[in-house]
């Protein structure tokens, strides 16, 4: 059998891109909650501070197992309703379900067992939803498609972190909580995310059409065969064939991804022993820095979400590689300084580096990497990818609580200068990494 190409998609206006990536939207709503709510719910449910990182362990193992397992059986699957949409659906249900659930959790276990499943349904969504833009956009229109992503990442966060605060301006009592300390602000806001994480992923599936595989994909697909064995296959031998260029931002990756984790496990409590003193999470003052967080969270998640588009320039006349490496030095300067500062507006100033950077590292990487995969191993290299940053954050888990105390003082604030000084070395490490074909596809997609 002669192999064709497969026959190009047909262009989507910008009202079809947006509707593609409105899911995506719900998706990062949920990981705005995660990120900005999980340590107080533990602190309020008795965790201490240098187990913090253990009970996030949950989101690097389920994305370390499931994301390029997943990634590789959509790349086989067929159905009606096509190769991603099913396992995008399927996990953003479940994801609803557990953040119904999550801020009724009667003991530390509860929470870290929901958080476990959580994670899950949310990696079964995430590559398939990385995959599916690659799928059903033309080639010059992947850099938008990504770009858009990165911008509803920054606006689903945005109101993720912004949420408590909005239901406390609208009149609810921030100091109220049930009888095991969980304020009732946060039992809102997670009842609001699980609303948006169904409603915008059905609003894509409804919006969006698959292309149906060509007869010679479905020749291929069945040459191949399916199943749990032929994807850890595929798995093994895309490994081995994996492009320089996701090899060479693995240190990026380390570092970058290092430093988030140990940034949202800590700032909270950084925040609260830097303006107010105390790590008491049943006080009011730590319920305020909850909110402080937020809302200095929602700002730089706001910046993530104009840069997205705002950077485009930038990245067509400079180039994905130095545009990266300025956003996450700005990121570092940011967060050396945040520790020293102690008043509230001027936490806002450096929270501008910190979005450029998750503008950028949630988009950038992915260009780069886009045009040098090949587009039949699209799911299963998405999900490899994924790898960059679910090791990271294990590696983080497993060693921060072993220098937490020596090393470190046992202060949350040093927690967040060494994840400033990180990001300033993963901006080293971008200078190092060779991106050359990147640039000409980025700037047609986008004029």
């Amino acid at each position: 059998m002669t192999s064709r190409p497969s026959p190009l998609p047909p262009r989507f206006p910008l009202s079809r891109v947006l509707m593609l990536n409105a899911g995506f939207f719900g998706v990062q709503y949920s990981f705005g909650l995660q990120q900005s709510n999980m340590s107080p719910i533990y602190n309020y449910l008795g965790a201490d501070h240098a187990s913090l990182p253990y009970l996030w362990l949950a989101g690097p193992v389920t994305g370390l197992v499931l994301q390029p397992l997943v990634g590789a059986i959509s790349d086989r699957t067929t159905t009606r309703w096509g190769r991603r949409l099913p396992f995008i659906v399927l996990g953003a249900l479940v994801c609803s379900l557990c953040l119904l659930t999550m801020p009724f959790s009667t003991a530390l276990w509860m929470a870290v067992c929901l958080l476990w499943v959580l994670d899950a349904a949310n990696n079964v969504a995430m590559e398939p939803y990385r995959a599916l833009v690659s799928d059903v956009l033309r080639p010059e229109q992947r850099p938008l498609g990504f770009l858009t992503q990165s911008a509803f990442t920054g606006l689903g966060q945005t109101l993720a972190y912004l949420t408590p605060s909005l239901l406390v301006w609208l009149g609810m009592d921030q100091d109220a909580a049930n009888s095991h300390h969980i304020p009732y602000v946060t039992i809102a806001a997670f009842v609001i995310g699980a609303a948006f994480s169904a409603g915008s992923i059905l609003l894509t599936a409804r919006s969006v059409r698959e292309p149906q595989p060509t007869a010679v994909e479905l020749a291929r697909l069945r040459q191949g065969g399916r199943g749990l064995g032929t994807a850890v296959r595929e798995i093994v031998s895309a490994l081995r064939d994996m492009p320089p260029t996701m090899r060479q931002l693995a240190p990026v990756m380390l570092f970058q991804w290092y430093a988030m984790f140990c940034y949202w496990q800590y700032i909270v409590l950084s925040l609260s022993t830097t303006l107010f003193g105390t790590t008491d999470p049943t006080s009011h003052a730590f319920r305020q820095a909850g909110l402080i967080n937020g809302q200095i969270g929602s700002f730089y998640n706001f910046i993530a979400f104009v840069a997205a588009f705002a950077m485009v320039p930038f990245t067509r006349r400079f180039g994905p590689k130095p545009t990266h490496a300025a956003c996450l030095t700005a990121a570092g300067i940011g967060m050396l300084l945040l520790p020293q500062i102690q008043d509230r507006w001027l936490l806002l100033l450096p929270m501008i580096g910190i979005g450029l950077a998750w503008a950028s590292m949630m988009g950038n990487p992915y260009l780069m990497l886009a045009e040098r995969i090949p587009p039949e191993r699209t799911g299963v290299y998405m999900g490899l990818f994924n790898l960059f940053i679910v090791l990271p954050m294990l590696i983080q888990i497993l060693t921060l609580p072993l220098y937490f105390d020596w090393l470190l003082g046992g202060d949350a604030r040093n927690v967040i200068r060494l994840a400033g000084a990180l990001l300033l070395a993963a901006a080293v490490s971008m200078l190092f990494v060779g991106v050359r074909g990147v640039r000409a596809p980025l700037a047609n997609g986008l004029r």
